[in-house]
């Protein structure tokens, strides 16, 4: 098989330092309701943790996040309601306050950016290969816009897309497909790149011809086993001419 015709890149994790500004909105966020959920039911507080975070919140949006960490702290929450108050608990008020430490966080500290995936993003573009973007966050597009990166990418399917689109979100692999779609390539013949359990996942289940696991969290067999072609712990070194090898390599 020739050349890839397109790479999706998944954002937080894999181009922006973001992941862990979620990990650390999901713990404030969390730790505060399960204070009061122990508490109620005359038990030791259980904190939450960088392993709850990478099991069951990372990659996947905000809502099916929530509800599968509860899941696992046999807690439930009343069936969420839109515009739900922060204070209240449902998961879209769970999800409100999230978002709204998270927002607090990024404003505080800024963005950083993995400068080696985007020297591989502009190497790839020199290749005349499409990019495009599919991300769970429904932050997606104002972070795109303050790191200035938004120019980079031809299609760009977020949390925002996928609720208004009525896509389904990681593992299942909607919006890599979409997005792939979206700039005229089939799965077959694009790469995914993630750093999550559940985007690995999601590239597997899309059926994409590679899917490049990038282990930011010391996962790398984690995501191997779960749908990974090849593992990365960063981009550093690595180029276009890399990456299109590696996809001959599995689809000759």
């Amino acid at each position: 098989m020739s050349a890839p015709k397109a790479v999706i890149f998944d954002l937080d994790g894999v181009i922006t330092k973001t992941a862990s500004v979620h990990a650390a909105a999901w713990k404030a966020t969390f730790d505060d309701f399960l204070k009061k959920f122990y508490k109620e039911k005359n038990e030791p507080f259980r904190e939450f943790t960088r392993q709850d975070y990478l099991d069951y919140v990372d990659g996947k949006p905000r809502e099916e996040g929530i509800k599968s960490f509860l899941q696992s702290r046999q807690a439930e929450l009343p069936v969420w309601e839109k515009g739900d108050a922060r204070d209240k608990d449902t998961v879209e008020g769970l999800g409100n306050r999230k978002n709204e430490k998270f927002r607090e966080i990024l404003e505080k500290d800024g963005v950083e950016i993995f400068s080696s995936t985007v020297d591989l993003i502009k190497d790839l573009k020199r290749k005349k290969i499409h990019i495009g973007l599919a991300s769970s966050s429904k932050n997606c597009q104002p972070i795109l816009r303050k790191t200035a990166l938004e120019k980079y990418f031809e299609t760009r399917v977020d949390g925002i897309v996928s609720e208004e689109l009525g896509l389904k979100g990681k593992p299942e692999g909607d919006i890599f497909v979409k997005a792939a779609e979206n700039i005229g390539a089939r799965p077959a013949e694009s790469i995914v790149v993630e750093d999550a359990i559940s985007g690995v996942q999601a590239g597997r289940q899309g059926e994409f011809g590679l899917v490049i696991g990038v282990a930011r969290q010391n996962n790398e067999q984690a995501l191997k086993e779960n749908g990974a072609d090849v593992v990365v712990t960063d981009f550093k070194g690595i180029t276009a001419k890399d990456v299109i090898e590696w996809f001959r390599q599995k689809n000759d």
